[in-house]
């Protein structure tokens, strides 16, 4: 398929740039697969959209406060984001520019940018304590798209309820509406929950810059799950009952094992550790998941292939034109979709 067939405009008020200071008390747009049933309803009322034997499966990684802000030796400042340690002190980092040497941050602690000729990966070298560093100064990793600096709200509010397994560099969005109450209300309903855990890297939210959809490549990211939760959900799939990722990044998990795409990198003694660079766009069969919950994605992203493959390139189109119009809030803090 063309990228630019999931190409659309959006209007800036469209863009959530905070979340609604009740998570619970944001919108909940439930679509069927064949994109012919709709309901407008918040997500307060999800337990009233899954039925008893349903199982919702969620990744409960927990964001690090990976974004810092080095000064160079010229005294202007570089805004960087930690992706993953290479080694003691060593990490690799997302920015902008070409800059290579030293830097600092308060004025105290030193670092050091280099950039490698061959692969132009960009690392950082701290001699303290990296995770010292972090605790102190570090600024979660809000997306690019919200031009501002993260806080202390920010802390909180671009964390799950749920996130417990430290990992990741971005929020797997779609659990940020969730609440005590909500989770304790699915359970009462006779809905089972389940987690695994895949910690999100820049693969999740890397443009797509090939024109067609098949040329792009995906970056691997880590994962864990239990044995038993891939058994429980063939078991489950046998007896007709429905298995729901809450996310992308969830869902791309059980694909990735459900059909293969993955590198297992530990021995398998009741838990699969791993990694996967599966890329689901549409033409996809999906083979562990019947519904996802999702949040509204940027175009021509990894994230809303994933969408429309379980929609259809048309049905995607018509939904997300339909959410424009009825007002709903785009992006990581905004509203959500639950597609079943």
């Amino acid at each position: 398929m063309k990228i630019d067939d999931l190409s659309f405009e959006l209007p800036h008020n469209s863009i959530a740039l905070r979340p609604l200071r009740d998570r619970a008390s944001s919108r909940l747009l439930r679509v069927s697969r064949g994109g012919d049933i709709i309901i407008h309803s918040g997500f307060r009322e999800l337990s009233e959209q899954l039925r008893e034997g349903d199982l919702l499966i969620m990744n409960d990684s927990k964001v690090l406060p990976v974004r810092l802000r080095v000064n160079k030796t010229s005294g202007g400042v570089i805004d960087l984001i930690l992706i993953r340690e290479i080694s003691e002190g060593v990490w690799e980092i997302l920015c902008i520019g070409r800059y290579s040497g030293k830097v600092t941050i308060d004025g105290k602690i030193q670092g050091e940018i280099s950039i490698d000729k061959n692969s132009a990966m960009k690392t950082i070298t701290f001699k303290e304590n990296v995770r010292n560093i972090i605790d102190k100064f570090g600024l979660m990793p809000l997306p690019p798209y919200i031009k501002r600096l993260p806080d202390e709200l920010d802390r909180t509010d671009y964390q799950t309820v749920y996130a417990s397994q430290e990992g990741s560099i971005a929020a797997p969005t779609a659990g940020l509406h969730f609440t005590e109450s909500i989770i304790r209300s699915l359970k009462e309903k006779g809905v089972e929950i389940e987690t695994l855990t895949l910690h999100i890297g820049r693969g999740t939210f890397m443009p797509i810059k090939s024109k067609d959809a098949a040329a792009h490549k995906m970056e691997s990211e880590r994962f864990t799950l239990k044995t038993s939760l891939i058994d429980k959900i063939h078991q489950y799939k046998k007896m007709g009952r429905r298995i729901i990722a809450v996310g992308t990044t969830t869902t791309r998990t059980l694909e990735g094992v459900f059909s293969g795409r993955y590198l297992l990198e530990a021995p398998n003694n009741g838990v699969i550790s791993g990694s996967t660079d599966i890329f689901i766009y549409p033409g996809y069969t999906f083979r562990a998941i019947d519904g996802m919950i999702t949040n509204f994605h940027l175009p021509r992203s990894t994230p809303l292939m994933l969408v429309a493959a379980l929609l259809g390139i048309e049905n995607t189109r018509k939904i997300y034109n339909i959410a424009i119009q009825k007002g709903y809030r785009f992006f990581s803090y905004g509203d959500a979709m639950l597609i079943l």
